[in-house]
């Protein structure tokens, strides 16, 4: 199950993977580098018999270089860390892509409500096809969503695409992701909606062309509308 989540599934999913790294590798660096001055001066300057304290007011300047040096050091790896942050951001964020199709997702207590586009390719027409808790994409493709929210505040994530937007009620709320793994992957709400909020999880079904294709034609209102009549079968 861990497994599912440490998949990467969107065409920026590795970069958030990246990034996350970058920061835990730095600020691992100095959590141990720390501790482990910390330990040691513990260690050496424990009292022995004999040995009387020293009062250090840290007014040398040999002495505060000892604060003063990491404190710029850490103020330059905050910078790497916020330049890297700024480019992912503008990447997932503000550089959005041509999409080739939009899907709408309404958040409410406690269920996705899912508007795919028909095979017309376009929303808000006859062929839309509407579910509830379950999402269909194709590989390859890149999506548009809208988010909006019935009642209170909830949080779209899609953890295989690395994807998190909250959902503001009153508010519609555009991003994109482009998919590059097939499969059924989890679709969760990360706010918590209320008593309910464990039990608005979703599914997000990643397919090829043909599979989606195929879905989309069997589900759409419009196909199922001019379908012939099922035969009575036999002869008389």
């Amino acid at each position: 199950m861990i497994s599912r989540y440490l998949e990467s599934g969107s065409t920026y999913s590795g970069d958030i993977d990246e990034l996350i790294l970058w920061i835990l590798v730095i600020v691992g660096f100095w959590f141990l580098l720390a501790q482990g001055v910390f330990i040691g001066l513990i260690v050496k300057y424990t009292a022995k018999p004999g040995v009387k304290a020293k009062y250090v007011t840290g007014e040398d300047p040999k002495e505060k270089r000892w604060v003063a040096w990491p404190h710029y050091a850490t103020l330059v790896f905050d910078v790497i860390i916020l330049a890297a942050a700024i480019r992912v951001w503008t990447h997932v964020k503000i550089e959005t892509p041509p999409v080739d199709e939009t899907v709408r997702v309404i958040a409410q207590q406690w269920a996705w409500t899912f508007v795919h586009a028909g095979p017309d390719g376009k929303l808000d027409t006859d062929d839309d096809i509407r579910l509830v808790d379950e999402m269909h994409v194709e590989l390859g493709k890149t999506y548009g969503f809208e988010l909006t929210s019935r009642d209170v505040l909830h949080s779209f994530s899609v953890p295989v695409f690395r994807l998190k937007q909250d959902v503001i009620p009153g508010r519609i709320i555009k991003g994109w992701f482009k998919p590059t793994l097939l499969g059924q992957f989890d679709i969760q709400c990360t706010e918590i909606c209320g008593i309910g909020h464990a039990l608005m999880p979703g599914r997000i079904f990643v397919e090829d062309h043909d599979t989606h294709q195929t879905w989309m034609k069997a589900a759409s209102p419009v196909a199922a509308a001019g379908a012939p009549a099922p035969a009575t079968g036999g002869t008389k």
